[in-house]
């Protein structure tokens, strides 16, 4: 490269990450943008101080297993028809696209492009009749005028004849191996696969920008944000002669195609494997939600339609910091059911004093009532504030005969004195923030697809306690985004939307009182240690998807009650049950979680990449 070419991608560089810079300050704040710059600068992702160019330059595959892919002889051998509409594309973008297709390693593909360029753009054409002339699997139209996104989309797939549709953008990447990826989830039955992708900085696919490491299928994120994206395909029969890209949803007619697919396929596939390739540059939406404002609108009217096709009400916004992430308000049913508020106590009357004044002050939830779970006080001072609250029709104290702790029975035994139909755990050492907290989480427990529902938890030092658990193999379990100053976005925006999750804390979850009975209650054999998590993973498995909700906050004192696990005798108990759970769930925890990403560390999980 020349010291003139090396310059001008510097001056390319520095004005992309400027204009990045811009964009972040206007919807971040200077802090997060500070840090960005830095990430970007630097090469690093997330904390874990592992390089993004360093991840990135270690080989998915060896030659060797390069080799094998092309030669692998499918039972199936299913044709990939892949859609790229043009639009004036860069010749080189154009030829380093349509290279990457041609370098896949598994052969049983067409791909179809349809051309709006216009007539100052004809080298679009001529490049490819060039490669239609040497590969007859590249098929090309030149369309008589521009129909713009949708339009020239449904162009290019009508050209397509094969088993399964593939999406590809004009300017973007295939890694070699995406197909064969993505033919070896179709011979297990895939209908609908996505793959993890990066954003590079244009025109270096080396300067990468992000990586994002995907959950698996997960329904709540994909209507708050088309996390699914690239490189994304499904079989063609899954259209069923609906229209693909429809109008009106244009700059997020793939979100509306996606939640259209994956709400009709019976088997969802995801590869957390990064196999798509995204060209960051000034005209593109992974480089600046403001140079595709109408997006959100049409991403709107996609997350929309989506809901009330679930035979949901409620209203889509756009979330301040993102207006590519939405945020879903669900209508209440009516009339509001009865929430029983369940909290175990013993002692630390000024811990319960400030939870129960922030329900009784703050909540704006017309229809609860709170139950204590009374567990062996010796200080009158305790009795008497029980005496005193008792007063209040909303609020019965409860005296569980047990000994000892145990958290799961205390909790079973004051469910089972509730009068509601809806169950709130709460810890006796939290304060609400959020008015509205019942409620937030109550838009998703209603749901007949949903199990549970769970909240944003703070340290007192507005630093996150809770955003939600991770199963996590021999570490057990582990809280996503701990010790997070509040207010941070999170990885690819995580903190700012409700979300899946494998488990939420039992410092404050919302079920119904029908689902604790169907799975049998809390396992009492865990009197201490992950019995909230045990409890998720029951529910889990009993069909139900658990929500944990950002718009639901309060404040933990965690330890305050409790204490820290410090002497020999609690320790010992501790080891008892996490063997316990082992045994009970080794096949979730010998698996990834589904809703983290395997290339992602465990320990203090916050997506960043783990050592390749």
């Amino acid at each position: 490269m020349s010291a003139g070419s090396r310059l001008e991608m510097m001056r390319l560089r520095c004005g992309l990450l400027l204009k990045q810079a811009v964009n972040c300050l206007k919807t971040e704040g200077l802090g997060v943008t500070i840090q960005k710059t830095f990430n970007v600068i630097r090469g690093s992702l997330g904390t874990s101080g592992i390089s993004v160019s360093k991840w990135m330059s270690t080989p998915l595959y060896t030659e060797e297993e390069l080799r094998q892919q092309r030669e692998k002889d499918f039972a199936t051998n299913y044709k990939f028809s892949i859609i790229t509409p043009l639009y004036n594309t860069d010749e080189k973008f154009l030829r380093e696209m349509i290279d990457s297709v041609i370098a896949q390693t598994y052969k049983n593909w067409e791909l179809c492009l349809a051309d709006g360029s216009d007539d100052a753009h004809g080298y679009v054409g001529d490049v490819c009749r060039e490669y239609a002339a040497n590969d007859s699997r590249v098929k090309y139209v030149k369309l008589e005028d521009n129909y713009g996104i949708i339009g020239n989309s449904n162009k290019a797939l009508e050209m397509a004849t094969g088993d399964y549709i593939s999406l590809l953008d004009h300017d973007d990447l295939l890694h070699t191996s995406a197909l064969y990826e993505a033919m070896t989830k179709a011979e297990e039955g895939a209908d609908f696969i996505y793959t993890d992708e990066m954003s590079f900085l244009s025109p270096d696919v080396k300067e990468v920008i992000s990586i994002h490491f995907k959950p698996d299928f997960a329904p709540d994120n994909l209507r708050a944000n088309n996390y699914i994206c690239h490189f994304t395909s499904f079989k063609k029969d899954l259209l069923n002669g609906k229209e693909a890209f429809r109008s009106g949803f244009e700059g997020s007619q793939d979100h509306d195609l996606i939640l259209r697919l994956t709400h009709d396929a019976k088997h969802i596939a995801h590869i957390p494997k990064v196999l798509y390739y995204w060209r960051s540059h000034p005209q593109s939406t992974a480089f600046s939600a403001d140079s595709k404002p109408y997006c959100s609108i049409s991403g709107i009217k996609a997350v929309t339609e989506s809901i009330k096709n679930d035979g949901l009400n409620g209203t889509v916004e756009c979330t301040p910091k993102n207006p590519f992430v939405y945020r879903v308000k669900y209508e209440l049913k009516t009339p509001l059911p009865k929430v029983s508020i369940v909290i175990p106590s013993y002692e630390h009357v000024s811990d319960l004093r400030n939870c129960i004044t922030s329900i009784k002050e703050k909540t704006t939830y017309p229809d609860y009532e709170i139950i204590v779970v009374e567990n062996n006080s010796k200080n009158q001072a305790t009795f008497d504030y029980y005496d005193g609250i008792s007063k209040d029709d909303s609020i019965k104290v409860i005296r569980w005969e047990g000994t000892g702790f145990n958290w799961a029975a205390l909790n079973n035994f004051g469910i089972r004195e509730a009068s509601g139909s809806y169950i709130l755990l709460l810890n006796n050492d939290t304060s609400v923030i959020t008015p509205e907290w019942i409620e937030e989480m109550m838009m998703y427990a209603q749901r007949d697809d949903v199990g549970m529902a769970g909240a944003m938890l703070y340290y007192p030092n507005d630093t996150i306690q809770h955003a939600g658990i991770i199963t996590a193999g021999e570490n057990i379990a582990q809280a996503l985004f701990y010790r997070t100053r509040r207010g941070t976005n999170g990885y690819m925006g995580k903190l700012l939307y409700a979300q899946n999750m494998t488990a939420v804390t039992g410092a404050c979850m919302l079920f119904k009182k029908s689902i604790w009975e169907e799975v049998g209650g809390l396992d009492e054999n865990l009197a201490v240690s992950y019995n909230d998590v045990d409890f998720c993973l029951s529910v889990r498995k009993a069909g139900y998807l658990i929500v944990w909700t950002p718009y639901a906050e309060l404040y933990h004192y965690e330890y305050k009650s409790r204490g820290l696990n410090e002497t020999p005798e609690k320790q010992a108990v501790t080891a008892k049950e996490i063997e316990y759970f082992k045994t009970k769930w080794a096949p979730e925890l010998s698996a990834c979680d589904p809703y983290y990403n395997p290339n992602c560390r465990q320990l203090s999980p916050d997506f960043s990449p783990s050592e390749r």
